[in-house]
């Protein structure tokens, strides 16, 4: 598959990872999409079936999301990347690194650190800012951040611009550069886009 049509924003996958595609009929980042979305699809009917809804803050739940995101398009989904990256952690330190941040929001919640809507940008930004896989790290931190604030802190899921975030275009470009100010410590432009 050829990685020229990337997104702003995406990083491009190493030669092991895309050796890991599942489906090699695949050779444009359109059909990439199309192949991931329906895999995305199962997952959200796999959420909706799930006995346990308040076990999300662990590893365990993060790897296994990611998994029944992508199990069907990358060999790799659910573990971790081992690649080095232009953006996220050192790969060594992300099993570390994510133990951190889920710890961080357990405690946000038990202390009321913070509104719900404050706690759903904050871990999103430091689960996508950590780019624990290979591949589809904005969409599983999404989707992840939609289940904190249903399942556990009892909202409604954030609207994400009400717009295509997979493909190149203005509710994507709003998106990144929201998560550019994010990284700047700026989570104003962030903390509008997710319920606009």
């Amino acid at each position: 598959m050829k990685q020229t049509d990337l997104p702003k924003g995406a990083t491009p996958l190493d030669a092991e990872e895309l050796e890991g595609l599942r489906l090699k009929h695949i050779t444009t980042r359109g059909e990439l999409n199309r192949w991931e979305q329906e895999n995305i699809s199962e997952a959200m009917d796999w959420l909706d079936k799930r006995k346990n809804k308040s076990e999300i803050l662990t590893e365990e739940f993060v790897k296994k999301l990611h998994e029944k995101m992508f199990y069907k398009v990358w060999s790799w989904a659910g573990s971790f990347r081992r690649s080095v990256t232009n953006i996220g952690v050192d790969w060594p330190r992300i099993g570390a690194e994510l133990h951190q941040l889920l710890d961080d929001v357990e405690y946000w919640i038990e202390h009321k650190t913070y509104t719900a809507d404050e706690i759903g940008v904050f871990f999103h930004h430091r689960l996508v800012k950590k780019h624990l896989f290979p591949n589809g790290n904005d969409r599983h931190s999404r989707l992840m951040t939609d289940i904190l604030l249903t399942d556990v802190l009892g909202q409604i899921p954030f609207s994400w611009g009400n717009g295509d975030l997979i493909e190149e275009g203005d509710v994507r470009n709003r998106y990144i550069d929201a998560l550019v100010l994010a990284d700047k410590h700026d989570f104003t432009k962030l903390m509008q886009f997710v319920r606009s």
